[in-house]
């Protein structure tokens, strides 16, 4: 308890030397209110919405569009503390669902900030419901429905594409931290959703989540395509590092050089661009 009054104390302290008129209550309140963003998606779709230039902070995980990475970073996760955000001062706190602390919300709520929550979107019906809200919320709808009609369109050439190319290679998802940290997705992952959206059976199989991944599953699993992020193959030395992995120069992909990597945030983040990324693994995997 005393912990947590001296930490609120210090939020307090910062908040009153912070620079500028602090407002609180309802965005509408605020005529151009200032935005601290906690989240890849929310950051993209927020800026996609033409409030870019309302952000004044961000995450670790927002990475796109890439102007946002020179703003300054309140951490990743756990990492985020509650006198970081305060010292910048910010109308409008928007974060995903459990991606800050609980004494991190406390705090924020002590302060009376205005803080919204968003449910990470899993599928784009999801990722459509989430421009819609944050449409609302800064009373710009007609560009979030402009959004999702982009959305719709994105996902229809993808279908047709698909309707025109109906093989499903087997890919399997590789998170990589390094050669001695290696996990693989299984079900209920962004990675067996954008498998299944780009017509990719999934040779990750019987698990949910993430698990460790071992030279007898890669073995057993025996896919087509291995998909990494670009930064997780990076750690790994590229693809010729990857040989030093073992089980790896068994799979097919590896001896057919079927390796294929992305931006973490493009293809993980399921935002406005996930029928883009989609088709792009789509026609990767099919070689067209």
């Amino acid at each position: 308890m005393k912990g947590l009054l001296l930490t609120c104390l210090t939020t307090m302290i910062l908040l009153a030397c912070s620079t500028g008129e602090k407002k609180t209550g309802d965005s509408s309140e605020v005529a151009n209110p200032s935005i601290v963003t906690a989240g890849g998606t929310l950051t993209e779709i927020v800026y996609t919405l033409g409030l870019g230039d309302r952000i004044i902070a961000t995450d670790r995980t927002s990475t796109y569009p890439e102007k946002m990475q020179s703003l300054p970073s309140i951490g990743y996760r756990n990492q985020i503390k509650a006198e970081g955000i305060l010292s910048l001062a910010p109308d409008i706190i928007l974060a995903e669902e459990d991606y800050l602390s609980d004494d991190v919300v406390d705090q924020l709520k002590l302060m009376d900030l205005e803080v919204h929550f968003f449910k990470k979107p899993e599928n784009p019906i999801e990722t459509k419901t989430l421009v819609s809200e944050l449409a609302a919320l800064f009373e710009v709808p007609e560009r979030g429905i402009e959004i999702n009609e982009g959305i719709d369109k994105d996902l229809q050439i993808l279908a047709d594409y698909l309707a025109d190319n109906e093989e499903r290679p087997s890919a399997a998802f590789v998170m990589a931290r390094g050669p001695e940290t290696l996990f693989v997705a299984g079900e209920n992952t962004f990675a067996e959703t954008i498998f299944n959206l780009a017509g990719i059976r999934s040779s990750a199989q019987g698990f949910e989540d993430f698990v460790p991944l071992t030279p007898e599953s890669l073995v057993t699993m025996s896919p087509e395509y291995l998909v990494l992020f670009d930064s997780g193959l990076e750690s790994l030395g590229g693809i010729e590092g990857m040989a030093r992995i073992q089980g790896i120069k068994e799979t097919k992909a590896y001896q057919e050089s079927q390796v294929l990597s992305f931006d973490g945030h493009y293809l993980s983040g399921l935002g406005p661009r996930v029928g883009q990324v989609a088709l792009e693994l789509a026609k990767a995997v099919r070689n067209k």
